[in-house]
């Protein structure tokens, strides 16, 4: 059984589609790859999958259970987390306060029982945080669990919110553009990141990027969209070549 499958998903908004019967599935532990050119539909696959939008039609499982247009939040505990294009991190928040915001997700206890230092949640709290610094480790950035997210160097606040992403305990990890503005040096580093959220932790994720060779050698499958449908898929060694692939994006072979 795949762990994820979208069958025909299709959206429009007014007489746009903007995705157009797409359909592909996940396996667990895979690496996937979701790419195309601006406007090509990318983003909105993720907002479906998420449940930020509602398909206009289609079906899209998890686990083998219908989620089309089920709300965010009853996603996010069926295991399907996200980051963003745009990093949203809690700026005047420490690193591991940012963690850790993510793990209340998992936990009983509440933002405001927390607040309040209630016996119970000063337990769940503290066991967040030593959640929060492994995570924090896994992704390098234990030096400074310390320090406001919004002091942060841009490639360590982009592997931050990768690391309060993970704090949800997710089965699907879904990465908005993860290297978007990094230099090479922070995109190898964050490319053996994402390799060992996969390898030790048993995280299947998907992602969309523009880095073309980021891609290629991150991702084991790739599905390729171009004006919301599909026009390639399958291992990067194919689509590297395919002419519908290097026409609508990558202008040439890589």
């Amino acid at each position: 059984m795949s762990l994820l499958r979208l069958d025909e998903a299709t959206i429009k908004f007014g007489g746009l589609v903007a995705v157009n019967s797409v359909s592909f599935e996940l396996n667990q532990g895979d690496l996937f790859g979701l790419i195309g050119p601006n406007g090509a539909g990318k983003t909105t696959c993720f907002n479906l999958i998420t449940g930020v939008y509602a398909p206009t039609s289609g079906m899209i499982t998890f686990n083998g259970r219908n989620i089309t247009g089920t709300p965010s939040n009853k996603i996010a505990k069926l295991g399907i987390c996200r980051t963003f294009q745009n990093i949203r991190l809690y700026g005047s928040l420490s690193s591991l306060e940012n963690v850790v915001v993510g793990g209340f997700l998992r936990h009983r206890t509440t933002l405001g029982s927390a607040l309040c230092y209630l016996p119970g949640a000063i337990k769940e709290t503290e066991q967040l945080k030593h959640q929060a610094l492994e995570l924090l480790k896994l992704v390098d950035l234990d030096d400074v669990a310390n320090v406001r997210s919004k002091d942060l160097p841009y490639g360590k606040q982009r592997r931050l919110e990768i690391a309060r992403a993970m704090a949800t305990q997710p089965q699907l990890l879904l990465l908005d553009e993860p290297a978007a503005g990094m230099n090479p040096q922070e995109k190898m580093e964050l490319l053996q990141m994402v390799k060992k959220i996969r390898d030790e932790l048993g995280v299947t994720v998907l992602l969309i990027e523009h880095d073309m060779k980021f891609v290629m050698n991150l991702c084991e499958r790739i599905f390729v969209l171009d004006h919301g449908e599909e026009i390639a898929q399958g291992p990067p060694s194919e689509i590297r070549n395919d002419p519908k692939v290097i026409a609508a994006y990558l202008g040439e072979a890589v």
